[in-house]
C-alpha cells in the first residue's frame, strides 16, 4: 500500500499535515475521537542522520507541546542510509538519539504505535517501529533484517544451508508472517482495500490506552514468540542470564 492510500484508509475524515513530502510525513489526525501525532516515512526512504534528527525533533515537539498525546509511526523504509557522509557523522549515534527520544516519550506517558505499510528493514525500523509499545503490519508489507544471500555472507554459511534454516525457523526468515510468529508484531492487519483499517487502528489505540502504564511498558514479545512457536529458546536464555547475574 502506498503512502496516500494508507493515509486515506486510516484517516477517512482527513488529517492535518505539517509536512507531506515525497518520502516523509508529519502531522496530526483524529483516531477514535482523540488526536494523535503522526510521523512517517514513505517510498522506501533510507534513514540517515538528517531524517533521524527530524523524526526525533517531531517526537520531542509532541512531548513538549502535547503531553500524553499518542504517537503513530507509519513506516516504509529500506533501512539506515549506507553513505560515507552519514557513517562519518556517526549515524549510529543519530539513530540512538531517535530511539532515546521515543523512550522519553514513552516514559512521559505517550502511547506509541507503529504500522508497517510498505517495507521495514534493519536500523531504519529498529529506532521507530521496534521501539513502539505495539507494532503492527499490513499483510502485504515486508519486514526483514537482511535478505538471505546477505545473511549467508555475514554468517559465512552456504546460502543453501541458510535457505534450509529459513524454512525451519522464522528467526532466519524475512516476511510479516515470520515476524508475527516471533512475537515482534502484535497483529497483522488485512488491508481489505482499506476497509476497516481506521476502526482497527482505533481499537488498537484504545487497547493500549486501557492498559496500566506499568503493564504497557512490559515487553511481551518474547512471551508471544514462545506462545506462537517462533522463539522457543529466548525466554529460557533470558531467565538463565538473570539467574546467573
Amino acid at each position: 500500500m502506498k503512502r496516500d492510500e494508507i493515509l486515506k484508509a486510516l484517516f477517512p475524515a482527513g488529517w492535518e499535515p505539517t509536512a507531506l513530502e515525497h518520502d516523509y510525513l508529519e502531522g496530526r489526525a483524529s483516531v477514535g475521537g482523540t488526536m494523535v501525532t503522526v510521523i512517517g516515512t514513505a517510498e522506501r526512504v533510507e534513514v540517515g542522520a538528517d531524517l533521524a534528527l527530524r523524526m526525533a525533533a517531531a517526537v520531542l515537539a509532541t512531548v513538549r507541546n502535547r503531553p500524553g498525546e499518542a504517537i503513530l509511526f507509519l513506516l516504509d523504509t529500506q533501512g539506515q542510509r549506507l553513505r560515507r557522509r552519514d557513517e562519518l557523522l556517526g549515524l549510529n549515534g543519530y539513530m540512538a538519539h531517535l530511539a532515546k527520544c521515543v523512550e522519553i516519550a514513552r516514559g512521559r506517558g505517550h502511547v506509541i504505535l507503529s504500522v508497517v505499510y510498505g517495507e521495514a528493514v534493519s536500523g531504519g525500523y529498529l529506532t521507530t517501529g521496534m521501539m513502539a509499545d505495539a507494532c503492527y503490519a499490513l499483510g502485504d508489507a515486508e519486514i526483514k533484517v537482511m535478505n538471505l544471500p546477505a545473511l549467508a555472507r555475514i554468517t559465512k554459511l552456504p546460502l543453501e544451508r541458510v535457505e534450509v534454516l529459513a524454512q525451519r525457523s522464522p528467526v532466519f526468515s524475512p516476511g510479516v508472517a515470520n515476524y508475527h510468529r516471533m512475537g515482534h508484531l502484535r497483529a497483522v492487519w488485512s488491508d481489505d482495500h482499506g476497509q476497516g483499517l481506521a476502526d482497527t487502528l482505533a481499537d488498537a489505540l484504545a487497547e493500549l490506552r486501557a492498559m496500566d502504564v506499568a503493564d504497557r511498558r512490559i515487553d511481551g514479545r518474547i512471551a508471544a514468540g514462545a506462545a506462537r512457536g517462533g522463539r522457543t529458546m529466548a525466554a529460557m536464555v533470558v531467565e538463565r542470564v538473570r539467574s546467573d547475574a
